[in-house]
């Protein structure tokens, strides 16, 4: 039996995958320099170093969307992450690109989520803007905190006792341009951007037609007759369509119509789930907690633990984010409990 080490591997790559992929051998270094790896890749080696990491253990305890789901079926921002990596993975593959750079960026792209979701980074934006002075309808409070910009300071700063993982720049680069204006360098890293949104827009159509807020027949047909009338004829359609227009453009794109259906499904899960009354009641309450939370531990920042304390160089601010960014669901509520709600006491 013969050891495939590094050099091998990335020679296999240089002879199998497109010219337009990324090779970890060619790629810029990283900030601090380490030995080589014997075995694997520097992309492998950046996917290893975030699933072990304490912030991937976490995701299995933050929400995607529904708050309070009761049953063991609803995604989490886990399972979110795996189904991103799994669609990005196969959209790499069927290119020719660069599979470990893909799954490492799939891996680490929301890392930096806060608790209960998509709520909870809109409520510790707020609670910025308001310790900020800055109006918390102000597109310039929405900027204060944005998930992306939060995983990767995870990954730089946050992990391993404040030195962050040392990744590579194209891995870095991958997970903060997985959403916002700005597009990866990559084509890795925008395969991780469009297949974020494959993922949550199907998925949550999913999820919801399991809490009972929608049926499938209320999806609007103009969707169905696009992209197929079941959740996997979507995924089939949109991951083909993908490969089959960037590889005709050299860029990673989708057709015009494929791309407008999916953007149609998503308007309509703003519209009749989002924001539903179910849905909004629960954030309510999740806007209420962090909110709580946060002003708590900015009025005693001495209860921040000090390895968020250690790293935001005097800034309280910076170091209650971090702390609050980092909590689980679960850990936020028992937290809340124990501060705010009164217990009987001890007999």
């Amino acid at each position: 039996m013969r050891v495939i080490f590094r050099e091998d591997q990335e020679r296999r790559e240089h002879e199998a995958l497109s010219e337009d992929a990324s090779f970890p051998d060619e790629g810029e270094g990283r900030d601090r320099s380490t030995e080589p790896d014997r075995l694997r890749t520097d992309y492998q080696r950046d996917r290893d170093k975030i699933l072990h990491t304490k912030s991937f253990r976490r995701l299995s305890h933050k929400t995607q969307v529904f708050l309070a789901a009761e049953g063991d079926h609803f995604r989490t921002r886990l399972t979110h992450t795996l189904e991103v990596a799994q669609i990005a993975r196969t959209i790499a593959r069927a290119l020719g690109l660069n599979e470990d750079l893909t799954e490492a960026i799939s891996l680490g792209h929301d890392l930096g989520h806060t608790p209960f979701g998509h709520t909870g980074e809109s409520a510790l934006a707020g609670c910025l803007a308001r310790h900020k002075g800055v109006d918390p309808a102000s597109p310039e409070a929405e900027a204060l905190y944005r998930h992306n910009e939060q995983s990767l300071r995870v990954v730089e700063r946050i992990e391993n006792g404040g030195r962050g993982l040392n990744l590579t720049p194209e891995v870095r680069d991958g997970i903060v341009n997985h959403t916002g204006d700005l597009r990866a360098e990559t084509l890795e890293g925008r395969i991780v951007a469009v297949a974020d949104r494959i993922a949550y827009v199907n998925h949550d159509i999913d999820d919801a037609i399991r809490a009972g807020i929608l049926s499938e027949a209320d999806l609007p047909a103009s969707t169905h007759a696009v992209l197929g009338p079941d959740h996997s004829s979507r995924i089939e359609t949109l991951v083909l369509d993908m490969v089959e227009t960037s590889a005709s453009c050299d860029d990673i794109r989708m057709s015009a119509d494929v791309w407008d259906a999916m953007m149609e499904l998503r308007a309509f899960l703003f519209e009749r789930v989002y924001t539903c009354d179910a849905v909004m009641a629960e954030v309510a309450k999740a806007t209420h907690l962090i909110g709580d939370l946060f002003d708590h531990y900015v009025a005693h920042v001495d209860e921040v633990p000090a390895e968020y304390r250690d790293i935001s160089e005097g800034d309280d601010l910076r170091a209650v984010t971090d702390f609050v960014a980092g909590m689980t669901d679960r850990y936020a509520k028992n937290l809340y409990q124990r501060l705010f709600i009164p217990s009987a006491p001890h007999r």
